[in-house]
C-alpha cells in the first residue's frame, strides 16, 4: 500500500491485522458527527469567539506561566495553533528545539511528518488544531515529568473545552496517558477508540472520541511502524467521513 503524501511506501497490512481491526477497533468507532454537533453547539459563539477565548487563555495565563521549572529554560511558550473550530485536534507531548524558538507547535522535522500525515487524511494544518500537553520545552526534549504535566494540564483541558472537537488524536504515550488518565502502553491503546472526559473521570461529563497513535518523532526513529499509524488515521477518516487525499 502506497501513500506518497504520508512520505513512505507502506508494507502490505497482514490479513490478521485487518481482521483484528474489524473485530476489535472498527466496531467501537463512535458516531463522532452527531455527538460532535451537540458538543459544538454547547460552546457559545462562532470561530471568532473561540479564537478570542484561546487568545485570552494564551496571553493572560500561558505566556507568563511559572507553575513549574520548565519556564526557567524556555525561549517561548508554545500554546498551539490552527482552526479554533477544528473537527480534529492533534495533541503531542511538548515542544522541541524549533518549536521553542518559534513559539509554534510541530514545526521541526516531526512537524513536517505530521503535516504529511494530516495531508494524507485529506486535510490541511489550517483545518485542524495542533497543540501539546506541556507548553514549554523540556530540557533536551526529555519526556515531561508528572509534576510538569499536572501543572500544564488545565491549559490543555480548557483548550479542548473551547474548541470542542469531534475527535482527538493523541500523538504518543505521554499525550495518550495524560488524556486518558491511564498507565497502559501506547502499543496496547492504539488501534481502537477511547473516550476523553474533561472531568478526568470516566463517565463523568461529556466524552470526546480519542484515537491514540504513535508520535511522529517515534516514527522518524522507527519508520517500520508508520503503517500502524496510517491504520489509526484511516479509522479516524472513516468515522469523520473524510476522503483520502489523491496521490
Amino acid at each position: 500500500m502506497t501513500d506518497r503524501l504520508f512520505g513512505v511506501r507502506f508494507a502490505p497490512v497482514p490479513r490478521s491485522v485487518l481482521e483484528r481491526r474489524a473485530t476489535h477497533g472498527a466496531k467501537t468507532a463512535p458516531a463522532a458527527g452527531s455527538a460532535g454537533t451537540a458538543r459544538r453547539a454547547a460552546i457559545s459563539g462562532d470561530s471568532g469567539a473561540k479564537a478570542e477565548r484561546l487568545r485570552i487563555l494564551d496571553e493572560t495565563q500561558v505566556r507568563g506561566c511559572r507553575k513549574c521549572t520548565l519556564c526557567e529554560g524556555r525561549t517561548k511558550t508554545v500554546f498551539g495553533q490552527g482552526n479554533p473550530s477544528a473537527r480534529v485536534v492533534f495533541v503531542g507531548e511538548g515542544p522541541g528545539f524549533e518549536e521553542d524558538k518559534q513559539g509554534l507547535a510541530f514545526v521541526g522535522p516531526t512537524g513536517q511528518l505530521l503535516t504529511k500525515m494530516i495531508a494524507a487524511m485529506g486535510l490541511s494544518r489550517e483545518e485542524v488544531y495542533i497543540c501539546n500537553v506541556v507548553k514549554c520545552r523540556p530540557p533536551g526534549n526529555r519526556t515531561p515529568t508528572a509534576d510538569e504535566i499536572l501543572a500544564c494540564h488545565p491549559y490543555l483541558r480548557e483548550q479542548l473545552e473551547i474548541i470542542a472537537p469531534e475527535m482527538i488524536v493523541a500523538l504518543g504515550a505521554p499525550a495518550t496517558k495524560t488524556l486518558l488518565n491511564t498507565t497502559d502502553a501506547i502499543g496496547k491503546l492504539r488501534g481502537r477508540y477511547h473516550e476523553y472526559y474533561s472531568s478526568g473521570v470516566a463517565g463523568v461529563g461529556p466524552a470526546v472520541p480519542l484515537m491514540p497513535t504513535y508520535h511522529p518523532a517515534y516514527l522518524l526513529r522507527d519508520p517500520s511502524e508508520k503503517w500502524k499509524t496510517w491504520q489509526d488515521l484511516q479509522m479516524v477518516m472513516e468515522t469523520l467521513g473524510l476522503r483520502r487525499a489523491a496521490t
